[in-house]
């Protein structure tokens, strides 16, 4: 049996989609869901008709990434594929950074209307959530580097144009190998 704890401005985006969080956990992969108000988790368990041993965990990764605040169809892909992870890191562990400079790092790295992070989701064929400080990646592992890498710079200062330009030759290296 698994607990996966639910934050509190994560608690309305579950009730409104919880038949989209139920339905996967149910049908594919056999586990027993329920939501416990008291303790605010969701708790997992195996039943007797599981048949995949790694269910649970699956199941656990794919509540948790719902949690963390990636989009339903997004944390799917957890079940779907096995090399998928997240990867979560706070801006303060790449540069200590307070008040207006804080705020302009975790500008940079949304940019306007969203279109750097969405660049870089693109680019590396990842997603990123950006959580106040906390920044979560969902992708393969490869992915998620080069995403990681890309946020850093941004948050060291880097301008926008310049992570551009480093990402487009990073994917057309990665166009190259496949």
């Amino acid at each position: 049996m698994r607990k996966v704890p639910i934050p509190p401005h994560r608690m309305a985006p579950l009730k409104g989609n919880w038949i989209k969080l139920y339905t996967p956990l149910v049908e594919h992969l056999k586990l027993q869901v329920r939501m416990n108000v008291k303790s605010k988790s969701v708790e997992l368990k195996t039943s007797p008709h599981t048949v995949d041993t790694g269910a649970l965990q699956k199941g656990t990764d794919f509540v948790r990434a719902f949690a963390l605040g990636f989009d339903i169809d997004d944390a799917l892909a957890l079940l779907r594929l096995d090399e998928l992870y997240i990867d979560s890191f706070e801006i303060k562990d790449v540069k200590t950074l307070h008040g207006d400079h804080l705020s302009r790092a975790i500008g940079r790295i949304a940019g306007k209307d969203g279109k750097t992070k969405f660049t870089i989701e693109n680019a590396t064929k990842t997603r990123i959530v950006l959580a106040d400080t906390r920044i979560h990646i969902l992708g393969s592992f490869q992915n998620i580097k080069i995403a990681r890498d890309a946020v850093v710079s941004l948050i060291l200062g880097s301008p926008p144009g310049k992570v551009y330009s480093t990402l487009r030759t990073i994917s057309a290296r990665m166009k190259e190998r496949f």
